[in-house]
């Protein structure tokens, strides 16, 4: 039997359109995957070149399992296939590129998160800027936006024009920039940001399009600005573009995802073929009817249905807890029903909730009844202390510009460099234009007394020392040479140090790594080592464990599965978030959000809900969540508790009810966001009073409540859709 007899109908048209460009809109479990390798498949069965196809995914895991699969049905010529993340891509292109973006070269350092706030900590210190006034995890984030969006320091600058406290954030983006080059550093943002830069010139431009004639892209719902122009850019010249992706599975716009990318691919590409994915191959139809009837509420949608032939499945199960102990508790006490008494394993559970503090309660009543459990975005193996030391060993040894290493390490460990010493050397490299490691080779003119001289000395001799066995043999023998002659590995064997061992022994597994990555790479060096591990990701490394309960964030589990899903915190407020209420912009990724964590159940799906929640260290009552409300009732079973704690729910709940008429949680109430708006709010709405809404269009108000800044509308648009809105608000304007 031909692969191409597996297909159904609309998958095998996904798979020989390959003239063109296409989108696929491939809804959750449509089996979009299987669509992608067999159409890899087919195009090489038509004759075209493995070298001419760039295959673009979102996540290492996701690009591996494309390759395997693809491995299978065409064999080794796939290994060859240029299938990368955009991130990997990125990187890849500037290493033969780069040298015509001075003052980078090809022995740049990728820096990871913590190494760029390293950076933006040290600038700060420099400028005399107050930490907790300019946050660094904030002041990252707006200079990762700026980049996304293409937005340099002199742009940058020129918007923040009149606005102080956007003009020091100015400052320290221009010396982010120019620490970066000074470095021959690059940060995440810059491997999608380089590369655009050098792709817009024509020359370049054009080498790259000659070479690539056909570009898939995986999970293009996802793409930011700078990601959705490097894909245009190469496929410019031919117009062989397959873009794969889901708008109602659009939930990243705070990272500068931009849903317009897809949503406007037909007008970016007037020829564009459209085939949509419907049938799902995952999860119950009953499953795949709440999907489907929560995500109908979005205006901003590209329409689309999912529907299976698996069996129709069991109802959801909802439970309206007490508090989120009792949430919690009987989350732990369903799974370990499910365990006993329908022997599912726990690595087949999976609970999601949308802020990570929702999972203390859950860890501790598993903890107390003995269920193991792994979670997905604690602390990233490579974000551990031990193995940041020696992967900035390696940065060091790859560029000796690289300042935020060099600091990292220079006394790690202690080697007699403190302080002090450290200051001295940063000035005099800074007064003479050199990096810090330059200025340790410049010591005769600088003040450092002879004794701290001597040591630093020795420091540069060691890492010599290192560069030499960088050459002469692999990164799994240079690592334990650093481990070795550092005496990195003694201090920890001789320590009294409870977490030694744990540490000693991650310094194994980074062995491991280097092994693992030898086997696969064998002409790779160290930039390639280096590049490799900066660009995993918590879901890189996911696996599930049939002993262990997986607990995550709906973001983390995007592009995993269970059988059995808890949904955990589906109260208005917190599902969806208080800073969503009054923003339909955002309600809507926030239901989009749900829409991900409903089709991530395959089998059974728990809803829980809870009528008071502990947040920020007060007691707060919340109301279902309109996401759970807009599930038809037919599709949910609710689970009663005893007695007395029902009828405790019960009066809880109906207060909540009282203080919230219209659906918002206490938490809202007391924390309202502004309102993005354009127009300023009147109260003078009537009954049959015509309007319009940015995103709704024109319609009707149907009901007026309250008065003034309480006014609430209840309005009817096209199709009947029935919207209730807070006037103070809401983005309308009454049509006279």
């Amino acid at each position: 039997m031909s692969y191409l007899d597996t297909l159904n109908e609309r998958q095998r048209q996904a798979v020989e359109q390959i003239e063109g460009p296409v989108l696929i809109m491939a809804g959750a479990g449509s089996g979009k995957t299987k669509a992608l390798t067999c159409r890899i498949a087919y195009m090489l069965e038509q004759g075209i070149r493995l070298q001419n196809i760039l295959a673009i995914t979102f996540t290492n895991k996701a690009a591996q399992e494309m390759r395997e699969r693809v491995h299978h049905l065409v064999g080794a010529e796939a290994d060859k296939l240029w299938m990368y993340t955009f991130h990997s891509f990125g990187a890849r292109f500037l290493r033969r590129e780069i040298n015509n973006h001075p003052p980078f070269t090809d022995k740049f350092t990728i820096y990871d998160s913590d190494d760029s706030k390293q950076m933006i900590k040290n600038i700060l210190k420099e400028l005399n800027l107050d930490d907790k006034q300019y946050p660094p995890r904030n002041i990252q984030a707006r200079i990762s936006a700026a980049k996304n969006a293409l937005q340099g320091p002199e742009s940058f600058r020129a918007e923040a024009s009149g606005n102080f406290y956007n003009e020091k954030i100015a400052d320290v983006y221009d010396l982010y920039d120019k620490y970066m080059k000074q470095n021959n550093a690059l940060d995440f943002d810059d491997l999608l940001f380089a590369t655009t830069k050098l792709l817009a010139d024509e020359t370049i431009r054009r080498r790259w399009q000659d070479h690539f004639h056909y570009i898939l892209i995986d999970e293009y719902q996802d793409t930011n600005h700078a990601q959705y122009l490097m894909a245009k850019y190469i496929a410019g010249k031919s117009q062989n573009i397959c873009a794969v992706g889901d708008a109602d599975q659009s939930i990243y716009s705070w990272r500068g995802a931009d849903l317009r990318n897809i949503m406007d691919f037909r007008e970016d590409y007037p020829s564009a073929q459209i085939i949509k994915l419907e049938q799902n191959y995952r999860s119950t139809q009953t499953i795949l009817n709440a999907a489907n009837a929560v995500i109908k509420n979005n205006v901003e949608r590209l329409e689309k249905r999912l529907w299976t032939e698996n069996n129709p499945g069991v109802h959801l199960q909802k439970y309206a807890a007490s508090d989120e102990h009792n949430e919690a508790d009987f989350i732990v006490e369903s799974m370990m029903k499910e365990h006993g008494e329908n022997h599912v394993p726990y690595g087949k559970m999976s609970v999601l909730y949308r802020m990570n503090a929702q999972s203390r309660v859950i860890e501790e009543s598993m903890v107390k009844r003995g269920i193991a459990y792994t979670m997905v975005g604690g602390t990233r193996f490579y974000d551990r202390a031990e193995i940041r030391d020696m992967l900035a060993y390696l940065k060091l040894v790859a560029n000796f510009r690289d300042d935020i290493s060099l600091m990292r390490i220079i006394n790690v460990p202690r080697r007699g460099i403190g302080q002090t010493t450290i200051q001295k050397l940063s000035e005099f490299s800074k007064q003479g234009n050199m990096s810090m490691f330059e200025g340790i080779m410049s010591l005769e003119e600088s003040d450092i007394p002879v004794l701290a001289r001597t040591k630093l000395q020795k420091f540069s001799a060691l890492i010599f020392s290192f560069l030499n066995a960088s050459t002469e043999g692999d990164v799994f023998t240079l690592i334990q040479k650093i481990m070795t002659d550092t005496e990195y590995l003694s201090v920890l064997q001789q320590s009294s140090d409870p977490q030694a061992q744990s540490r000693e022994e991650n310094l194994g597994e980074l062995l491991n790594v280097a092994k693992d990555f030898i086997q696969e790479q064998p002409e790779g060096g160290l930039p390639e080592f280096l590049e490799k591990v900066a660009l995993v990701n918590d879901v890189d490394s996911f696996e599930e464990q049939d002993d262990k309960v997986t607990l995550m964030t709906i973001h983390s589990a995007k592009g995993l599965e269970f059988p059995i899903v808890y949904m955990a915190g589906m109260d208005e407020g917190i599902f969806p978030g208080v800073r969503s209420l009054m923003d339909e912009t955002a309600l809507e990724e926030e239901r989009r959000l749900c829409y991900v964590a409903i089709t991530r159940a395959k089998e059974k799906l728990y809803l829980t809900t809870s009528a008071v929640r502990t947040m920020y260290g007060q007691v707060k009552p919340y109301v279902e969540s309109r996401f759970l409300k807009e599930i038809p009732v037919d599709l949910l079973d609710e689970i009663r508790g005893n007695s007395s704690e029902a009828k405790r729910r019960t009066l809880i709940r109906s207060n909540n009810e009282q203080k919230s008429k219209w659906a918002l949680s206490s938490a809202g109430i007391e924390n309202k966001p502004v309102a993005k708006k354009s127009v300023k709010a009147r109260f003078d709405w009537q009954v049959g009073d015509k309007v319009s809404h940015r995103m709704w269009g024109k319609g009707q108000v149907a009901e007026v409540t309250g008065s003034g800044k309480h006014m609430m509308l209840k309005l009817i648009f096209p199709n009947d859709q029935i919207r209730q809105v807070m006037v103070a608000f809401a983005p309308i304007e009454k049509e006279e």
